[in-house]
């Protein structure tokens, strides 16, 4: 009993390798090794040991974010940079916007500002008004504006809670990266409406 099996592997378009392997009652009689393709994450890490190993200038390992040499990311193009901020402002100046009227709520950033759940609770009472009394709301009971809020967003407008009241209760300066993303998704929810 014999059998021949061909293995095809196609490189790019251009380029074909052809592997061929005569079998006898199991046994081998020629064979050429087929070259196994190479993921691309290991062709990156491929990469990256040969670029730190053999470049005098490769990069160096990031700073953390504390780090006082140089801050741990920044864009390189002006117009980017400037478009980021922008998108950032713009953001916090819709919530303003959306809040201008609440007492307790003035919103200058998306960390501090945000930190007794009021912002939250207003920003979704602007839009919800009937789903409960801003007015019985007061900045020391935060785990009960925090909660309200995200319980609010999750059940009346779909919102998932991306935040987490324990968090935003022992954070003082809660992460702005976390509220920003959150936020995000109020924005997103009710764009539309006035």
């Amino acid at each position: 009993m014999c059998f021949i099996a061909r293995n095809i592997i196609s490189r790019n378009s251009t380029e074909q390798t052809v592997s061929s392997t005569t079998i006898t009652n199991t046994k081998v009689i020629e064979s050429r090794p087929v070259p196994k393709p190479v993921s691309p994450f290991a062709k990156f890490r491929q990469l990256e040991k040969q670029n730190s190993v053999n470049s005098p200038n490769s990069p160096k390992t990031p700073q953390s974010p504390g780090s006082p040499s140089q801050p741990y990311f920044k864009f390189t193009d002006p117009a980017l940079q400037l478009s980021a901020v922008t998108i950032k402002e713009r953001l916090l100046q819709w919530c303003r916007d959306k809040t201008r009227d609440y007492e307790n709520v003035k919103l200058e950033n998306f960390s501090t500002s945000w930190a007794d759940g009021l912002a939250f609770c207003a920003l979704l009472h602007h839009f919800l008004p009937d789903a409960f009394d801003y007015a019985q709301l007061t900045p020391d009971k935060r785990r009960h504006n925090f909660t309200l809020a995200f319980k609010i967003a999750d059940e009346k407008a779909g919102i998932y809670p991306l935040l987490d009241v324990d968090d935003m209760v022992s954070m003082r300066k809660p992460d702005w990266k976390c509220v920003f993303t959150y936020v995000q998704s109020i924005h997103r929810r009710f764009k539309d409406e006035l």
